[in-house]
């Protein structure tokens, strides 16, 4: 069969839907080196639509460099923008973005005004729109906006879907609800390409939700959900669903959306990277609900291997597991310390990214008798929610204010601000947070002597948390139902303890370490570097081949601990993650001569993670790594030192030695969490 007849075929297939067949046709093509350059964009995007991620990159780049040696100038900067877009939509690893916009803006000088000046403008957007500068954002969406009127509608509308975002993002609510609505329409309408229309419809999901405004957001995800059927909508349809999901664990309907995120986890992961976190921390949200810890816990951490911040849900697990010291000092962690990975889905540098944090806050708080906390956070969240004029964050907030007006003994004060948040959470068709409300408002009740009215709210709450499926909080709600009473709450205030002082520091192979009143001096072993490494940290949770990162660097800075696990990064994703790094290297040169410290410090957390994924052989999205694998070695290594390096210390400090003992987690995940009623502030 020529080359002729397989383009013909595919062509064929496409038109009948049959994008796989399609592919499989262009793909034979391409192996047999038949393949022209013109027809190489066109793999690119059969590609995409059938999940070959990879080959969509693969494709374009190819494009981009076989029209540089053929001249052709404009050819290079349309394949060059490409790249840079799906690398934009589907890793969000910003290095490599800047080094393809760049190569775009290099190709296009001189160049009479076009399609590709308007995809530039596009990228540079949503590059802008991902680092949080949000002021430079809307500049280059009004200039993507009046170019693609010109010479691009899809690039036009894409334009106005990010400048709703940043509007949104900053607080101009209003305005930018009215451009996504206008983004959406266009969509609708049938003037866009398929794949464009996915990407309005997902962003607009985004804004939506990012706000709270879940009824607008199903509405949209329903059309979505009729518009896709036989579309090649790439890795659309997977965000959809996890849109979708956030709306059914909303209405409560948590079997559901636990299916609808599973089956989003699959589709998302031939394409995404470190996104691929985001359902896997929806996972985990929906399974907290429910009740099963384990199964939580499980998706959390499996985010968090992702690169995906799995706070609060992480610290939330660890609450309702009675590890109280973990969980205030993980959620503690959070706080000070947000994440500044960049998300298509969650922007980073935006007070919405702190609301959830908050809220979780003011309970592990409460939980830890930490009352000027809780209110701190509440008072904080409080303003989020009028900034941003978010009816569920306004419901949130009153949730907490409640919370801590109890746990203050002002039941009083309680009971409206729990009536406020029922109602508002009954409005938006919430019944999960109603019934929270409901036994909050049940407590209050209770303290002030209204039995009879506590005992209502609690049975109400009990049967809507059953029907939920919501198991731990119904037994929550029955058990308050039975004490009468005698029920207090969780816990109470305890006096705030003085933080005790620690140093650990390294000179030559000898190790000082100092803790209360004693010091000591002992020869390093290399568990002592990685106690130096959790202990700088408190809270934060350090995967093991991290710590081993950190700790063996080689001349260059980096190490990677094992040659990959072949059955989980084929040659072609191995040499494209290579590629992406020298990108990303280029980036942080760039970076470091502009004393740019945070675009060095993004580029260097880009670095580490594609690290990795290639030490790990985590993959592309988590897939179940085998025994014996990197990773598998590392947490076995870490582990060992560092119960070695406290059996050394106990020889000579047995009171710091059993005070690590009782604070160092260790396993893949290892972490540092001094109790909070026996708080230590270590220098170095």
């Amino acid at each position: 069969m020529t080359d002729r007849d397989l383009r013909e075929l595919a062509r064929q297939a496409a038109d009948r839907g049959e994008w796989q067949e399609a592919y499989d046709f262009l793909a034979e093509a391409d192996a047999a080196g038949s393949l022209p350059r013109e027809d190489l964009g066109w793999l690119a995007e059969v590609a995409y639509g059938v999940g070959r991620f990879d080959v969509t990159i693969d494709a374009w780049e190819r494009a981009h460099t076989q029209s540089l040696k053929a001249g052709d100038r404009a050819a290079a900067a349309q394949a060059a923008v490409q790249v840079a877009l799906h690398l934009l939509f589907d890793t969000a690893l910003l290095a490599p973005i800047r080094g393809w916009i760049g190569r775009t803006e290099h190709l296009l000088e001189g160049q009479e005004e076009g399609p590709t000046h308007a995809w530039l403008a596009v990228a540079r957007t949503y590059e802008r729109l991902l680092s949080g500068d949000f002021e430079a954002d809307r500049t280059w969406s009004k200039r993507a906006i009046q170019l693609g009127d010109r010479h691009a509608p899809a690039a036009a509308a894409m334009g106005r879907v990010a400048e709703a975002r940043s509007l949104i993002l900053e607080g101009k609510v209003e305005p930018g609800l009215a451009l996504l609505d206008e983004a959406a329409l266009a969509a609708v309408s049938g003037e866009l390409e398929p794949l464009i229309i996915g990407i309005v419809y997902c962003e607009v999901l985004c804004g939506l939700h990012a706000v709270g405004q879940y009824d607008r957001a199903e509405q949209w995800s329903l059309a979505m959900e009729r518009w896709h059927r036989g579309e090649p909508v790439g890795s659309m349809h997977g965000r959809c669903r996890v849109h979708k999901a956030e709306v059914l664990r909303l209405r409560g309907a948590c079997a559901d959306a636990e299916r609808e995120v599973m089956q989003a986890c699959d589709e998302l992961r031939p394409y995404l990277r470190r996104e691929i976190g985001w359902p896997l921390a929806e996972l985990g949200r929906i399974r907290l609900r429910m009740g099963d810890l384990d199964g939580a816990e499980e998706a959390f951490l499996a985010a968090h291997a992702a690169g995906w911040d799995p706070q609060p849900g992480l610290a939330l697990v660890r609450l309702e597991r009675g590890d109280l010291a973990l969980a205030s000092a993980s959620i503690r962690h959070a706080l000070e310390h947000p994440s500044n990975v960049p998300s298509k889905e969650w922007p980073p540098h935006t007070d919405l990214g702190r609301a959830p944090l908050l809220e979780a806050e003011v309970e592990i708080a409460l939980a830890a008798g930490d009352v000027a906390r809780a209110r701190s956070a509440s008072e904080e969240l409080a303003g989020i929610a009028a900034r941003f004029a978010s009816k569920a964050l306004s419901a949130a907030a009153a949730q907490t204010r409640g919370q801590v007006a109890l746990a203050s003994g002002d039941s009083a004060s309680a009971v409206p601000n729990f009536n406020e948040a029922l109602r508002q959470w009954g409005e938006l068709g919430a019944p999960y947070e109603a019934a929270r409300a409901r036994l909050g408002l049940g407590l209050a009740h209770r303290a002030r002597g209204g039995e009879q009215q506590a005992l209502l709210e609690f049975r109400v709450a009990a049967a809507a948390f059953e029907g939920i499926g919501a198991r731990l909080r119904a037994a929550e709600a029955k058990r308050l139902a039975e004490q009468g009473q005698s029920d207090q709450l969780r816990t109470r205030p305890t006096p705030a303890v003085a933080a005790l002082r620690g140093e650990l520091s390294c000179e030559g192979d000898i190790w000082s370490i100092s803790f209360g009143d004693r010091t000591v001096r002992l020869r390093g072993i290399k568990g002592f570097q990685y106690l130096a490494v959790l202990l700088s940290d408190p809270g934060r949770e350090f995967h093991a081949l991290d710590l081993v990162a950190r700790c063996e660097k080689r001349s260059d800075g980096f190490v990677l601990s094992e040659p990959v696990a072949a059955d989980h990064l084929d040659a072609q994703a191995k040499a494209a993650y290579r590629r992406r790094l020298t990108e990303i290297e280029e980036d942080l040169v760039e970076a470091r001569r502009l004393n740019d410290i945070e675009r060095a410090s993004q580029a260097e957390a880009e670095r580490d993670f594609l690290l990795r994924e290639l030490a790990a052989a985590v993959g592309l999205g988590g897939r179940a790594r085998r025994t014996g694998t990197p990773s598998e070695r590392a947490r076995v290594s870490v582990t060992r030192a560092l119960r070695q390096a406290i059996a050394r210390v106990h020889q000579y400090h047995p009171v710091l030695a059993q005070h690590l003992d009782h604070a160092i987690r260790t396993g893949t995940f290892c972490t540092y969490c001094p109790d909070p009623q026996s708080p230590v502030k270590w220098t170095s």
